[in-house]
């Protein structure tokens, strides 16, 4: 029984791989009933456009210290025995994909990925925010919006939104939803109507 409560209480709050087995990705988001009461307080309406917009209006990747960027914090916070090089690049290092659980040990292979794309965002009220507040939003460790995960994942995933794009590995469903509207709920994102109908749907699984 103790290990049932354990499990079931990690499931509330962090990525899983296995039984009882928790990794220290992103910050935790809230609960799925704070994440229900966020998605419910979100703006629903069209789609906007991506023009004008360009990855060069979000500037990424931040120095964080001495020669390590945001990049090279993500990839040593969200892997296990990763050592870095003067530069602060990997030469070892094991990191586990939520998205489609697989293991990887060749940093190459790995992308940072933003839970809501610099493109979703765009689409979703960032193209009226100061060249500052992009760059606030594509270096934010404070929470939810960035995870180390296959190469190949993410550039399934590319900018779309849960309503055309979810993780292969159904058991994270449920903090994927809540991540995704952590973050549009703390940068007053907007969402479409078909979007907000797939979070709920991926909230119900948890």
């Amino acid at each position: 029984m103790r290990r049932l409560l354990t499990f079931a209480t990690a499931v509330a709050t962090t990525w899983i791989i296995g039984a009882g087995t928790a990794l220290a990705y992103p910050p935790d988001p809230p609960a799925a009933s704070t994440a229900a009461s966020q998605l419910a307080t979100l703006t629903v309406k069209a789609e906007g456009s991506t023009t004008g917009y360009s990855r060069d209006l979000f500037p990424h990747w931040s120095t964080v210290s001495g020669t390590c960027d945001t990049r090279d914090e993500v990839l040593k916070r969200d892997g296990t025995g990763v050592t870095v090089d003067a530069n602060c690049e990997p030469t070892a290092g094991r990191w586990y994909s939520v998205y489609d659980a697989t293991y990887l040990t060749d940093d190459s292979a790995v992308d940072i990925d933003h839970i809501v794309p610099l493109a979703e965002a765009w689409k979703s009220g960032a193209n009226t925010w100061t060249t500052a507040r992009r760059q606030q939003f594509a270096n934010d460790r404070t929470i939810a919006q960035l995870i180390a995960v296959s190469a190949s994942s993410n550039r399934s995933k590319g900018d779309k939104d849960p309503a055309s794009w979810k993780p292969t590995n159904t058991s994270v469903h449920c903090i994927y939803a809540r991540e995704w509207i952590w973050v549009k709920y703390t940068y007053k994102l907007a969402l479409q109507s078909a979007e907000k109908t797939a979070l709920q749907q991926m909230l119900n699984a948890c």
